[in-house]
């Protein structure tokens, strides 16, 4: 069996491929990232700061900004390391394809050129750039910000060792209690629109930062409704500076001295329909995407990789909008 499977000539190999193959999940969901990203726009906002030159003498010729781009994004879908997505553009077919690597003809980029292509975006805050050319994009598709905005925040643990070299834990880092657990990471901060459930505002915080803090970066400024949960109530006023016209939706307590005042209760019901639409959005991060747990040491690198992460959870949660005119591609 082994002397005969040895011997199988190359066209038999192929055509026993060919008559299994069928489309993966992975390579669906490449297709159809592949036709909602606006590559032309985010390439010529990364332009300016790359540079594809002949490269390093000696060293390997420098690689197209598109190419590292895609690369980039592949390493927010599939929650990669520069090593890793090195790794599986040898092995997944459907990456190379993504990529456009062919493997005959030339090598990845290896994850030195991952590294350094990340360092760029991040030293120059390219991600919150990202981000607000990604919505400026679906704007112009006709994916408007409403005037009803969502205000929640969810923690991205870090690692809480202190076995490494400098035995401590990152001090940009901070700790806060859910419930009875507590959790030590990084806090993001979102504004999502009520009716479109886009992510429009970012902010990037250690855990310890309490919710409120940062409920004015979250609104843009024309809003008529501010949805929320307890942790923002009591910020009318800070509210109203922010965005003069909006309402305060925000959940209220409605449990006091032991009774429960059921009319608070029945409205907290009712706006807890509308915020729990802000869930989808930390479902495709973490869930989808797997960011559920911090890369980088720092704020400043991980709030880089939160923008980006937002710029495409949204080109994610509008794709099969901006897939109504090619039908033919099947959503992921």
């Amino acid at each position: 069996m082994r002397a005969s499977r040895a011997q199988m000539s190359l066209h038999a190999v192929e055509g026993s491929f060919k008559a299994v193959e069928r489309k993966t999940r992975r390579r669906e969901f490449l297709e159809v990232m592949d036709k909602v990203v606006p590559w032309e726009r985010l390439v010529a906002l990364v332009r300016p700061y790359y540079s594809e030159g002949a490269g390093e003498k000696g060293g390997r010729p420098a690689v197209g900004l598109e190419r590292m781009l895609r690369i980039y994004f592949v390493q927010q879908w599939l929650n990669l390391s520069d090593p890793g997505v090195e790794e599986e553009m040898y092995e997944s077919e459907s990456i190379r394809w993504f990529v456009g690597v062919d493997l005959g003809s030339e090598r990845p980029p290896d994850e030195t050129t991952v590294c350094r292509f990340r360092h760029l975006l991040e030293q120059h805050g390219l991600g919150e750039r990202m981000l607000r050319e990604v919505n400026a994009y679906l704007a112009e598709q006709g994916l408007r910000v409403s005037r009803g905005t969502i205000v929640d925040a969810t923690v991205v643990k870090a690692p809480s060792s202190t076995k490494n070299r400098a035995r401590s834990r990152d001090p940009e880092m901070g700790s806060t209690k859910k419930g009875e657990q507590w959790y030590f990471g990084m806090k993001v901060h979102v504004g999502v629109d009520s009716k479109t459930k886009l992510v429009h505002s970012v902010v990037a915080t250690a855990a310890n930062v309490a919710d409120c803090t940062v409920l004015p970066a979250l609104l843009h400024g024309q809003e008529t409704r501010v949805y929320g949960g307890r942790a923002y109530c009591g910020q009318r006023e800070a509210m109203r500076r922010r965005a003069p016209r909006a309402r305060d939706w925000t959940e209220r307590r409605c449990r006091r001295s032991g009774k429960v005042d059921e009319l608070e209760r029945a409205k907290n019901r009712t706006k807890a329909r509308v915020r729990a639409r802000v869930e989808h959005v930390f479902l495709v991060m973490k869930r989808i995407f797997g960011f559920a747990k911090v890369r980088y040491k720092g704020l400043a690198k991980n709030a880089n990789q939160v923008f980006v992460q937002f710029a495409l959870v949204n080109l994610y949660m509008a794709r099969k909008f901006l897939l109504a005119a090619v039908p033919q591609v099947k959503c992921a």
